[in-house]
């Protein structure tokens, strides 16, 4: 079995398998199949390391596997014509990267970058396919993650539709820490501006603002916490 990838990284066989613990047990796509087949999709996998910066697939490289972040964060992009970078998803520990990977002409149209350290799990695409036609219960799992990105999807398009960008900020930050691991989200300000489509100088300044009126705290150089929910979901819903 072999997955193209960045040169440099750490590839290692799976090191849950002999403990009988499974890193896709927390993954939504697999979370509630037997364990019996969980063990069979974790007998192919591999584990791979990547350092913060490092890039994991490029856009147009064909899928061969589900990614699935076992820890640390990626970013999913693309960058337009004119070189400029948009971020469509931020991705943590238990999440996984596999859409496209039962297209016809299954490419990625988006790079997946780390913004920290990063540890993957990688399962093959033709070890998913076969587990999907034996298990239809894997199949009806596969329908209802489906359904709850298209959700994702919906929302994140209802956020780059508002107009005014502090309202903009507002809802994305909400969003993102209703995804978040923990009480803190952890994003520099270029990852925040190329997320909801606005100059880094325009999300500094209104965020500054609403550190000044207390809704949030600067915890740390991309590390930012909501203190008043309520005064922030306020923003979206002025009298």
């Amino acid at each position: 079995m072999v997955f193209m990838r960045e040169m440099g990284c750490n590839r290692e066989n799976c090191k849950y398998l002999p403990k009988g613990r499974f890193c896709i047990s927390s993954v939504r796509m697999f979370q509630d199949l037997p364990l019996e087949i969980q063990e069979e999709l974790v007998s192919h996998s591999v584990h791979s390391s990547y350092k913060a910066g490092s890039r994991i697939v490029a856009e147009n490289d064909e899928i061969h596997s589900v990614i699935i972040i076992r820890n640390g964060k990626v970013k999913i992009s693309n960058t337009d014509i004119t070189g400029v970078e948009h971020i469509l998803d931020v991705l943590h520990d238990g999440q996984s990267v596999w859409h496209g990977i039962f297209l016809k002409e299954h490419r990625y149209n988006y790079d997946v970058i780390c913004i920290d350290d990063v540890e993957i799990c990688e399962i093959p695409r033709s070890v998913i396919m076969q587990v999907l036609i034996q298990h239809p219960q894997a199949a009806l799992n596969l329908i209802e993650v489906l359904a709850e990105d298209i959700t994702d999807a919906e929302d994140k398009i209802m956020v780059l539709s508002i107009r005014d960008p502090k309202q903009r900020i507002a809802a994305f930050l909400l969003k993102r820490e209703s995804r978040c691991l923990g009480n803190e989200i952890h994003l520099k300000l270029e990852d925040i501006a190329s997320s909801v489509n606005l100059r880094i100088e325009t999300v500094s300044r209104y965020i500054a603002q609403m550190e000044k009126e207390g809704m949030v705290t600067r915890v740390g150089r991309g590390r930012l916490k909501i203190r008043r929910q309520g005064e922030l979901q306020s923003l979206l819903n002025p009298d």
